[in-house]
C-alpha cells in the first residue's frame, strides 16, 4: 500500500508542478478576466486522462502502477476542480456573468469532448 500511495503522490507532485507552471504562463501571456490558464489545464488534463485510460484498456501497454502515477496522480495533480470553483465565485463577485456562463458551459462540455477524444484517439491507433 505504501508503494501505490508513493506512485501516486510522486505523479500527483509532478502534475501540480505542471499546473502551476502551465496556468502561469497561460494566464500571464493572455492578461483578461477570463481565467484562461486553468481553463487550458483542464481541457488539457482531461484530453489525458482520456489517452492514458485509453492506452492501459488497449492491453498490456502499461501496467496497473503506471496508471494510478498517470491518471489518480499526474492528472488529479494537473488539474483542479476547486481553483474552477473559485474562479467562478469571483466571476459572480465581480458581476462578469458572461464570462461565469462561458467559463462552466465551455469546461463542462469540452472537458466531456476532450476526455472522450482522448479515449477515443488510442482506439482508433
Amino acid at each position: 500500500m505504501l508503494k501505490i500511495l508513493f506512485i501516486i503522490g510522486s505523479g500527483s507532485f509532478i502534475g501540480g508542478i505542471a499546473r502551476y507552471l502551465t496556468s502561469r504562463y497561460i494566464q500571464n501571456t493572455l492578461i483578461s478576466a477570463f481565467p484562461y490558464g486553468t481553463f487550458v489545464v483542464n481541457i488539457l488534463g482531461c484530453f489525458l486522462i482520456g489517452l492514458f485510460f485509453g492506452i492501459s484498456e488497449r492491453g498490456n501497454l502499461i501496467n496497473a502502477e503506471w496508471r494510478l502515477f498517470l491518471t489518480v496522480g499526474f492528472c488529479g495533480g494537473f488539474t483542479t476542480f476547486s481553483t474552477f470553483a473559485n474562479e467562478n465565485v469571483a466571476l459572480l463577485r465581480d458581476g462578469n456573468f458572461f464570462y461565469f456562463a462561458l467559463y462552466t458551459g465551455l469546461s463542462v462540455f469540452l472537458g466531456l469532448m476532450a476526455t472522450y477524444l482522448g479515449n477515443l484517439t488510442i482506439k482508433l491507433f
